[in-house]
């Protein structure tokens, strides 16, 4: 499975109502998870972001599928990157000519 990190900040409807915020996550951690995707770490976090997460997906079509209804609910904007091992990296660098 690819790996993902999402940056998330609050709009300014998900801050309004941001003591919803708690079961909005959950939902949406249930909701990837039932797209085939596993979420290995989510943290609120101080600075420039105000959520981050790490999550696996099967593939490119669920990642984004979940990511455009997150943004669609209207309460965060991500920024999002795909991640590689060290052990991949090494592969990547081992085709080079």
């Amino acid at each position: 499975m690819a790996t993902y990190i999402i940056l998330m900040r609050f709009t300014d409807q998900g801050i309004k109502s941001v003591k919803e915020a708690p079961k909005r996550i959950d939902a949406a951690i249930k909701g990837f998870e039932a797209m085939g995707g596993k979420v290995t770490g989510f943290y609120a976090t101080m600075g420039e972001y105000d959520y981050v997460a790490i999550g696996e997906a099967p593939n490119d079509t669920v990642a984004i599928t979940f990511l455009l209804g997150l943004g669609a609910a209207g309460n965060v904007r991500t920024t999002t990157l795909q991640a590689f091992t060290r052990e991949e990296f090494a592969e990547f660098v081992k085709k080079l000519p």
